[in-house]
């Protein structure tokens, strides 16, 4: 990010009733190419939801947080700064309006505000005043409607909160804040801590009550769907009504010690462990990568549908693969221009060059793309630095061809100003003389490059009928001598056009050697990545598997062996994937790398065919 945002600027309008993307706000996005940390919060209005927003973007205001009991903030509100702790990543922060405002007419924009800030956070904070109680949770019914509200893949999700595996691959971490608390942290007599307040809270209480039923499904949503939470109490700013009006512009000074205090371990908890967005099999989401996650969700609720996660991420690989492989391209170019003298002495400093700025753009494509479907971005790519290294092989045949000439013009300019003074007796003697001086000094000549003996063996030709035309007025040599010398002009010329075809085909042997090579090593670089992919992947379920046997263990604990016996078969489904993924991993790569090699061997045979054509059209 080259320059921080000075001022936060609406992502998401909520207008009548229509949630609305601010163009001007993905702007902003698409010049962020580093990854971002992205912190949303929620709550029910008039929470003070703004003020920690604020303190993590290092102002006292920003956001505004009212004064009235009006809802301050609609929609989804954007602040991007520099991370504090972070250098080359970007912090961006997602205020959201109140839930539950009164003044709103439709309630399912509250749903909709709530499931985007999960979508789009790396760390979601849920903000409410004074306990964690079975009302404050029954009033966060918003988390028990995700299933219904979001899917993981294209097909519905039939078991809903059964199987959440595939929900917590891609949710946030979850931070509870509970403002204006004044209750001491003890429990049964012992001190606790705020995490252990949250943990406690959010135990399952035997109840069949209706209102205790729908408190119980929040707090299993919770554990199920956020198995990474926190959680921060804080007392109230202060106690002066006026200054409690006027947070935005009293120093800090001026709020209670302990507010202070705790603020700031919430502001260096965020600052140091909010993770980076990231997606399944570890893709890091950049700010560009942000703004197509928005649009695309947006545009899937305005259009009736339910956002798909699966979906949203193939539409942003396509959108970054295709960024992928222009980078690459355009690194290949500059780097060829820059390292590239023309002409070149020989071919093979042309493809030594080529080599090291094809594997160089190879790896840029490696490291920005992902889930490259049957390589088609990769193969797009492979065909386009071959038409870049085409362009530089004519480039560098046409600097070839121009030194040589202008070499040979320089060198042949005596001999075609004086060309009449060989009309004389042994004249074809001076004349073969003075040519093969030119022959001597042409060759002396460095760095002629690949076109030098096909426009030396040019001049020979242009040379034919001027030498053919002295040999017959020389009165110095008799008809034997001039058919001899003739003979011998026809036997040279015949042997350097067997030169020029050997250095063609020599050449041509040469670039097929060179690009083979090279696609050895373009198909191990996608061996590698595959690899890491599916590493990345297990690793991933493993450790949705070690949240979900902790969770097991907590409700077998809690006397829920029901509810612990339906995680069993889901914990089950997930070491049967895992053992699926591990068993089929070099099968999988290997059918990708076998088809890569396929295209590439297509790609050669056919430059090699093009070749071969142009070579002897120009005969």
């Amino acid at each position: 990010m080259t320059q921080p945002q000075m001022a936060p600027i609406c992502l998401v309008e909520n207008h009548n009733e229509q949630l609305l993307v601010n163009q001007e706000a993905i702007e902003i996005l698409d010049k962020i190419s580093q990854p971002v940390v992205v912190v949303a919060i929620v709550g029910l209005y008039r929470t003070g939801k703004s003020y920690l927003m604020n303190r993590l973007a290092g102002q006292n205001h920003g956001f505004p947080l009212g004064s009235t009991v009006q809802s301050q903030t609609k929609g989804i509100w954007m602040w991007c700064v520099p991370h504090p702790t972070k250098p080359e990543h970007t912090l961006v922060l997602l205020d959201t309006e109140g839930l539950g405002d009164v003044e709103k007419g439709d309630p399912k924009n509250d749903l909709w505000i709530f499931a985007l800030s999960v979508l789009l956070s790396s760390n979601f904070i849920y903000n409410s005043m004074n306990t964690i109680s079975h009302d404050s949770l029954e009033k966060l019914h918003y988390v028990t409607e995700l299933t219904e509200l979001i899917r993981a893949k294209s097909s519905p999700n039939p078991h809903g909160i059964k199987n959440s595996t595939e929900f917590v691959s891609f949710f946030p971490d979850f931070v509870w804040t509970v403002r204006d608390f004044t209750l001491k942290l003890k429990l049964n007599g012992e001190d606790i801590t705020s995490d252990g307040y949250l943990e406690n809270a959010l135990k399952l209480i035997p109840d069949n009550n209706p209102r205790m039923q729908a408190s119980n499904l929040a707090r299993e949503c919770i554990r199920r769907f956020f198995p990474n939470r926190k959680c921060f109490v804080f007392d109230r700013p202060t106690y002066d009504i006026e200054l409690l009006q006027k947070l935005e512009t009293i120093s800090e000074d001026q709020l209670d010690p302990m507010f202070q205090k705790r603020t700031k371990a919430f502001v260096s908890y965020i600052f140091n462990y909010a993770k980076i967005k990231t997606l399944k099999e570890g893709i890091k989401v950049t700010g560009n990568g942000l703004g197509i996650l928005v649009t695309t969700y947006v545009d899937a609720i305005n259009s009736g549908a339910v956002p798909c996660l699966h979906d949203a991420v193939t539409t942003l690989a396509q959108r970054e693969n295709s960024v992928a492989v222009q980078k690459a391209a355009d690194h290949y170019s500059e780097q060829m221009a820059q390292r590239l003298r023309l002409p070149t002495e020989t071919l093979q400093e042309l493809l030594d060059v080529h080599a090291a700025c094809e594997k160089e753009a190879m790896a840029v494509f490696m490291e920005h793309s992902f889930k490259d479907e049957n390589q088609q971005f990769l193969k797009k790519l492979v065909e386009l630095i071959s038409e870049k290294n085409g362009l530089f092989l004519l480039k560098n045949e046409e600097a070839s061809d121009k030194y040589c000439q202008e070499e040979l013009d320089r060198l042949s300019k005596d001999l075609m100003d004086n060309i009449s003074t060989f009309s004389v007796p042994g004249g074809h003697r001076l004349y073969m003389d003075m040519r093969e001086k030119i022959e001597h000094d042409y060759w002396q000549v460095p760095r002629k490059g690949v076109k030098a003996i096909e426009v030396f063996q040019s001049f020979l030709q242009s040379q034919a009928i001027i030498e053919s035309s002295i040999l017959q007025a020389d009165t110095a040599l008799i008809a034997g001598q001039k058919a001899i010398a003739e003979k011998c002009t026809n036997k040279e010329a015949a042997e350097k056009e067997q030169d020029l075809l050997r250095q063609k085909q020599k050449e041509q042997q040469k670039y097929m050697e060179a690009q083979e090579k090279r696609n050895k090593e373009n198909l191990e670089q996608l061996r590698r990545k595959l690899m890491q992919e599916r590493e990345q992947l297990i690793k991933d379920h493993n450790m949705m598997l070690e949240k979900l046997m902790k969770e097991q263990k907590a409700l077998l604990e809690e006397g829920y062996k029901k509810k612990a016996e339906e995680m069993r078969r889901e914990i089950y489904r997930l070491r049967h994937n895992i053992k699926d993924m591990k068993q089929n991993s070099d099968f999988f790569v290997d059918s990708a790398v076998r088809d890569l090699a396929l295209f590439l061997s297509s790609l050669l045979i056919e430059k090699a065919i093009k070749g071969l054509i142009s070579f002897f059209r120009s005969k």
